[in-house]
């Protein structure tokens, strides 16, 4: 048998290897592990992006549904029992792929319809076919606010899912998720044709809690909460929080500035991606 090393056995010459062997020597829990990738990343052994996938990967395990799901304020849903024509401009002006569908009330979610399987609605507008959306919902899949984004998006591979219904703990409709907002906790935002850049920075949890983009401007945080952070000195809220950590702060730091509590929910070693924001002293104090 030849001594060269295959695919499947990287020795220690190679960059899979030399980590390999790190790990083996001196982790112990998984602030020891950020460490190796660090350094191996300083050592150019793997590139800034790649640093940025895999500390992405494990804040996940950490990171709640709540901490990034669309609030119930903003889920655009579908009405069981209207008619098609009313359908239609909500599929189109949303431009989103997925849709509850709701009965009586917001909070009885019957299923998922795919905006795709409106196609053939669309193109027999003429037909005098009688339509059923229960015809072509799909199943709702609900999940509990505080289910961990590992164990979600390893649901979401293993049923092919890729729209959870998040329901509170009376059972009622706290909002939704999807693989996309799962995937963009380790990879970053993903932008699609219909991303524009009046997209959403700030999503409200409940009256004092909520989830703010790093990247969220100076002014539209001001606007949104009545507050008085200079403007001249920052552009964004991730960096006003960063000049007051005076370092790139790691995930489940929290600092208090100006009567709010701001906590890192996803930063990488470059920036802050994701806040989450508790807004009153009594927060900060717990």
């Amino acid at each position: 048998m030849s001594d060269e090393q295959t695919d499947n056995d990287p020795g220690p010459s190679s960059w899979i290897g030399k980590i390999r062997e790190a790990l083996t020597d001196s982790v112990h829990d998984r602030d020891d592990l950020v460490q190796v990738l660090r350094k191996a990343q300083r050592n150019k052994l793997i590139d800034s992006e790649c640093l940025s996938i895999m500390e992405g990967a494990l804040s996940v395990a950490d990171m709640q549904v709540r901490d990034i799901m669309i609030p119930r304020s903003q889920v655009v849903t579908v009405q069981a029992n209207a008619a098609p024509q009313d359908i239609l401009p909500v599929v189109i002006e949303a431009q989103h792929s997925r849709f509850p569908v709701i009965g009586d009330s917001l909070d009885e979610v019957l299923g998922i319809l795919l905006a795709k399987d409106l196609l053939k609605l669309a193109l027999d507008a003429n037909s005098n076919r009688k339509f059923d959306i229960k015809d072509v919902l799909r199943p709702a899949i609900f999940i509990p606010e505080s289910k961990r984004l590992n164990v979600l998006l390893k649901e979401f591979r293993e049923n092919r899912n890729h729209m959870a219904i998040v329901i509170d703990e009376y059972g009622d409709l706290a909002g939704l998720c999807t693989i996309e907002d799962v995937l963009e906790q380790i990879v970053g935002d993903i932008e699609d044709e219909h991303d524009t850049d009046d997209e959403v920075f700030i999503k409200t949890l409940d009256g004092n809690h909520f989830t703010v983009k790093a990247l969220t401007p100076i002014q539209e945080f001001n606007e949104f909460f009545d507050s008085e952070f200079p403007e001249e000195d920052f552009d964004t809220i991730g960096g006003l929080v960063l000049s007051q950590f005076g370092r790139i702060p790691q995930r489940e730091e929290s600092m208090k500035i100006g009567g709010f509590l701001f906590k890192v929910l996803n930063a990488d070693n470059r920036q802050i991606r994701l806040l989450h924001v508790s807004r009153g002293a009594a927060e900060a104090a717990e």
